[in-house]
């Protein structure tokens, strides 16, 4: 019984893989066709790449994207963490229950009521004073800020709920200010989590096509908008280049940060070893 339990949930497993990971080996592959036609097969090319990066388009949506995310993630994670600190960490205060609700709202709230609200929202701040002048890089920053930085704090309460408040408590005990004991203490130990969310942050703003299309303007297409705007079209064989160029700097990404939080890890649990033997 136990075989055929296994056997079913590695065969579920396999499946569930090959459903996500098959149609990127595809698109990979395909990026390197040298047919116009996608779906035909006319040989091994760089023919595709070549183009990708003669296309003054393509690499100014991809540096607004860039630049988008990058803002985007660290405003996030300051924030976030600010949250998360002060849901966990600051215990029953006036007003937390409405705090954490408008805190997880980004979370549920369809990402089109998100996009149409906060596109109202810079119409009417255009009127009373005037800002902003016009829809951009601004604009989808601030945007991708107020839904990403709920990712953040989400990830952020979960780590420090799960680091207890142990080692705090006995710096304060010793005579350590709250602050020292937050930036030596707290911040190292959620440095892991805060790496995490801005990672997650990033990626949710490269990735974001609803939210900004309502937030833009005339020549501010990001990444997402300007692939959708081609792709309509039909299949285009330059499409697949740029995709599998970002599949690749996604899964070096992923391997350095995943590596860095391996190595953190240690490090803690090695602290936490030889504080222990002091202790003893």
């Amino acid at each position: 019984m136990y075989n055929k339990r296994s056997g079913f949930l590695t065969f579920m497993i396999a499946a569930g893989m090959a459903f996500l990971y098959i149609p990127m080996i595809l698109l990979v592959v395909y990026s390197f066709n040298y047919s116009k036609i996608v779906p035909i097969w006319g040989g091994w090319s760089l023919r595709w790449y070549a183009t990708l990066f003669q296309s003054e388009d393509v690499w100014n949506a991809v540096l607004l994207s860039l630049k988008i995310a990058v803002v985007n993630a660290t405003f996030a994670t300051i924030l976030g963490t600010l949250a998360g600190l002060a849901m966990v960490r600051f215990g029953r205060f006036r007003g937390r229950t409405l705090f954490g609700g408008m805190l997880v709202a980004p979370l549920v709230m369809p990402e089109v009521i998100t996009g149409l609200s906060l596109l109202m929202l810079f119409i009417m701040l255009k009127g009373l004073t005037g800002w902003p002048d016009e829809r951009g890089f601004t604009t989808i920053t601030i945007a991708h800020i107020t839904f990403s930085l709920a990712y953040v704090a989400v990830i952020i309460q979960s780590r420090l709920t799960g680091m207890g408040e142990t080692l705090e408590e006995a710096a304060l005990d010793l005579g350590a200010k709250p602050f020292r004991v937050l930036t030596d203490i707290t911040m190292p130990r959620l440095a892991p989590g805060m790496l995490s969310g801005w990672l997650l942050a990033f990626t949710l703003s490269l990735d974001d096509l609803v939210i900004a299309s309502f937030v833009t303007g005339p020549g501010a297409n990001t990444l997402p908008i300007l692939i959708y705007s081609r792709i309509r079209l039909g299949l285009r064989p330059d499409i697949n280049a740029l995709a599998t160029i970002i599949i690749l700097v996604v899964a070096i990404g992923v391997a350095l940060a995943a590596l860095i939080m391996f190595r953190q890890q240690k490090r803690m649990q090695r602290d936490l070893q030889m504080a222990e033997q002091d202790a003893s």
